[in-house]
């Protein structure tokens, strides 16, 4: 082979890879326009539903870091009513014991004074009875 058939044979192939770089250009193009047209809508729809689901998840979060606030606010309102209320329980107990207490020594205060008189009363029947029986 000659230095010109091997210069040509050379030229031939690069307009070769020229040829297939320039059908390979075309084909991605084709190719990306196609991927464009065919996923366009579906990429729009689908960022329409991100942006509102977006929207809505920090509407959902503010809410739920506004009732996070709220649960210990309240968290620590019912815990100081609980204390508040076990103390008043108490204390109404205590109050009730005190009052049943003297309510209870009132009524013994009222009652042995009684039971003494009769005991005194059923003494003298008994004298009484005593005396009749003796004197029939």
């Amino acid at each position: 082979m000659t230095e010109n058939e091997i210069r040509s044979q050379i030229a031939s192939k690069e307009d070769k890879i020229t040829k297939i770089e320039e059908e390979s250009s075309k084909k991605e193009a084709s190719a990306e326009s196609t991927t464009n047209s065919q996923y366009s809508g579906k990429l729009i729809e689908i960022e329409s539903k991100l942006s509102g689901e977006e929207a809505s998840l920090a509407e959902a979060t503010a809410k739920a870091n506004e009732w996070s606030a709220k649960q210990k606010e309240l968290n620590a309102s019912v815990k100081s009513l609980k204390a508040e209320h076990k103390i008043l329980n108490k204390e109404k107990q205590s109050d009730l014991k005190i009052k049943l207490k003297e309510i209870n020594m009132e009524k013994k205060n009222k009652i042995n004074p009684l039971r003494s008189e009769i005991k005194a009363l059923q003494k003298q029947l008994k004298a009484l009875e005593k005396a009749a029986l003796r004197g029939d």
